[in-house]
């Protein structure tokens, strides 16, 4: 299966007239038209989150997926990437910088209070305040007030009309706001979560379709439990009776558990698994590509890595890799070597941005710089990749490694955590003293998502602490075009940096990976690589 390439010019703001989002059926889901309700629990695999289950501070998949399901926004995306109305009734602009958000009237968290206009306003005001650190805050870079100098505790890019409109005003006109909005940083939070935001992110009280199966419904480092919100009434109403997300050690035990009927719906396949699973679980698995890329980063402030030896040691490590190799043996042809820093199915992806020669396989070329690296400073010590083993990446990381070792000449190896979780702690802390395995699943359907988020000075998922101000002011001058074309060109001289500096180096694009049991019907992956867990169905 393939997805369709993801249109974003349907959304892209046109210099002249206003831009709507409205409720319309178009491209929104289908396939449970008619389809009764039942009260079965879908069981699946999922993560333990990083941090307390706050919108605006989760940014990796073990959370979102989360979230994605207790928190309804303005905006969702369909199977392929299209947003369509969700909690917003409309979403208007004549500028593209000031736009006016109505949302649908009588919305109501799970705790009665209702959804409104303050619930959004306040829940960015909070996301984008310097003193709360939060790791999203970097999406309300662009909206008026915004700062990474000052604690500003309430924008003044966001006022509330009334109880169901508010209105944002911008910086600059930014060509893709709008379709950010369905990103995890926009939901809502009730007005009783900042009386104590700790306690809230451990119970979370949200206004999506599922919610939290009660006190204790989260099982630290083991599952938690999701039932259908009875108020959701919006387009991604649950035919199911809840979610059982349960948190694996190792993908090899939730491939095992959906082998022996323990699990109806997986998204990850481990490697040894690659070559069987289609046929084994034929007419019920997907190989399907979706807006995902691996890379890995080596920060600058390690040893070697900074100056003019630092770039030559990163363009050495990118050209020792034989990512075809790799991705045709270690994963079965299931990815595909990268040539960007983006996706492949994306509007704007371009093979041939000049500079991307870096990423092909050149042992030779690659032994020459560390060469002259070395010439500059000689090697020591060892070169190691952090990465968390619960995820499945063992057998690439240590492959990479090897391909270092031989071609290169140097110790390398892989540096494995336990979790998820305690891997992602040590780089937001910037504990972690090796490279680390890095990579990114769109937040929305966009080349900048790949870029902005990852590679701007100060951003949320800048891990690498990487800056150079050419790439934030092509960054700035690629939003502020109102033609989706224009602005794509900006944001590919961006990558013609990237290559000369390598902030992280892009290995292949993912496939989503999955397979579900007999037990269950209308099972979709999205555009993001997640299953559509609310149109699933289940015989009792």
């Amino acid at each position: 299966m393939k997805i369709k390439r993801i249109g974003v010019a349907a959304i892209a703001l046109a210099a002249a007239g206003a831009l709507t989002l409205s409720g319309c059926t178009s491209g929104a889901p289908s396939s449970t038209e008619g389809a009764g309700s039942s009260t079965a629990i879908i069981t699946t695999n999922g993560s333990e989150p990083q941090n307390p289950l706050i919108p605006t501070n989760t940014n990796e998949t073990g959370g979102s997926k989360i979230t994605e399901s207790i928190f309804a926004g303005l905006v969702y995306y369909d199977v392929d990437g299209a947003p369509h109305n969700d909690v917003a009734e409309s979403i208007e602009t004549d500028d593209s910088q000031t736009y006016t958000i109505k949302i649908k009237p009588d919305q109501k968290f799970t705790n009665g209070e209702p959804v409104d206009a303050n619930s959004f306003v306040d829940a960015w005001n909070y996301g984008a305040a310097l003193d709360n650190a939060q790791l999203n805050s970097y999406f309300f870079e662009g909206i008026e007030g915004f700062s990474y100098d000052e604690n500003v505790p309430e924008l003044p890019g966001l006022e509330v009309v009334d109880d169901t409109t508010f209105t944002v005003t911008l910086a600059q006109p930014e060509s893709d706001f709008p379709l950010r909005l369905g990103y995890t940083a926009f939901k809502p939070l009730p007005a009783s979560a900042f009386d104590d935001l700790e306690a809230f992110g451990e119970n979370p009280v949200g206004n999506g379709p599922y919610m939290l199966d009660g006190e204790g419904a989260w099982k630290h480092n083991e599952k938690i439990d999701l039932v259908v919100n009875p108020d959701y009434d919006g387009p991604l109403k649950a035919v199911n009776g809840g979610l059982s997300i349960i948190f694996y050690a190792t993908q090899e035990a939730s491939y095992a558990d959906l082998q022996g009927g323990n699990l109806d719906v997986l998204d990850q396949i481990p490697a040894g698994a690659l070559s069987t699973y289609q046929s084994e679980f034929e007419g019920r698995s997907v190989n399907q590509a979706f807006s995902g890329i691996q890379t890995f980063t080596v920060p600058e402030r390690l040893p070697h890595f900074s100056g003019e030896e630092g770039k030559l040691r990163l363009a050495a490590l990118s050209k020792a890799i034989d990512r075809e190799e790799i991705t045709d043996v270690i994963f079965e042809g299931t990815r595909s070597p990268a040539h960007d820093f983006t996706a492949p199915t994306l509007d704007g992806y371009s093979e041939d941005i000049p500079g991307t020669e870096v990423l092909e396989f050149d042992p030779e070329g690659a032994a020459e710089l560390w060469a002259e690296a070395d010439a500059i400073s000689p090697w020591s010590g060892s070169f190691q990749i952090g990465y968390n083993a619960d995820g499945g990446h063992g057998p690439w990381v240590d492959a990479v490694a090897n391909q270092l070792k031989n071609n290169l000449g140097i110790d390398a190896s892989g540096a494995p955590y336990p979790t998820f979780a305690e891997f992602r702690t040590a780089i937001t802390d910037r504990t972690i003293q090796t490279a680390f395995r890095t990579g990114w699943q769109a937040d929305y359907p966009a080349l900048y998502n790949f870029l902005g988020p990852i590679y701007g000075t100060g951003a949320g998922s800048n891990d690498g602490d990487y800056s150079n101000p050419e790439v934030d002011s092509l960054l700035d001058e690629g939003l502020a075009e109102t033609d989706l074309d224009a602005a794509n060109e900006k944001f590919q001289q961006v990558q013609e940096i990237l290559f000369q500096d390598l902030p992280a180096i892009p290995l292949w694009y993912y496939n989503v990976n999955g397979a579900w049991s007999e037990l269950v019907d209308n099972v979709q992956y999205g555009w993001n690589s997640v299953p559509l867990y609310y149109q699933v169905t289940k015989s009792e």
